[in-house]
């Protein structure tokens, strides 16, 4: 099983402190996810050669994307689900996340799971990024499971490479995370049972008149 996960922050300064918070919590998502024996890969903004302004990939003739475009749609295509991670912003999930993935339609996306895991540094977690995340992820096909994770204080819970830091309750955490993780996988095992016998209904992936009523 392959998982996405979406880190939804590009910015490497501060404040927060430490810088990159985000970095830590997909590093801490993608370890929970391997134990397990899951194909976890981290998509990190600032790894990506996106091209500007912008312009999704369905606008391109399919000959001339970018190949970073090309690379991604092509990973997001063969994923069975989607982590997205994402800080805060005016109780609004990432600018930086919603971006990203407003490049693809949701044909790529569609009848696969997300899971939602946001974090601060700060007492919230992220929370009113999570309301708003489920709204999105939903239109773009790919339906958050009901088990969210919000890890507020960040910085006091996991170290720089997404360990668990000094005196915390990792035992407490791994649960925490399995709880969200157990839907999000148990989920994508279905869908991708069900894709295999079944054919999907079209989905969005070239115009937005694709969704007009007749």
């Amino acid at each position: 099983m392959k998982i996405l996960i979406f880190l939804g922050s590009v910015r490497d300064s501060t404040p927060p402190r430490p810088a990159r918070l985000g970095l830590r919590v997909a590093r801490a998502c993608a370890a929970h996810l391997t134990a397990g024996g899951i194909d976890a890969t981290i998509i990190d903004l600032l790894d990506l050669d996106l091209p500007t302004p912008f312009k999704p990939h369905f606008a391109y003739a399919s000959d001339r994307a970018p190949e970073a475009l090309d690379a991604l749609a092509r990973q997001i295509a063969d994923a069975d689900g989607y982590v997205m991670v994402s800080p805060e912003y005016n109780h609004s999930m990432s600018p930086a996340l919603a971006g990203l993935l407003n490049h693809f339609g949701s044909a790529l996306y569609s009848f696969k799971p997300s899971a939602i895991v946001t974090y601060s540094a700060g007492q919230w977690g992220g929370t009113r990024a999570a309301v708003n995340m489920r709204t999105f992820l939903s239109e773009l096909g790919c339906l958050p499971v009901s088990a969210m994770v919000h890890v507020p204080h960040a910085q006091e819970v996991l170290a720089e490479d997404g360990s668990y830091a000094d005196g915390v309750d990792a035992d407490r955490w791994a649960s925490y995370l399995n709880r969200c993780f157990q839907q999000l996988t148990w989920w994508a095992a279905a869908a991708r049972t069900q894709r295999r016998v079944s054919e999907t209904t079209p989905a969005f992936d070239r115009d937005p008149s694709q969704r007009n009523a007749p």
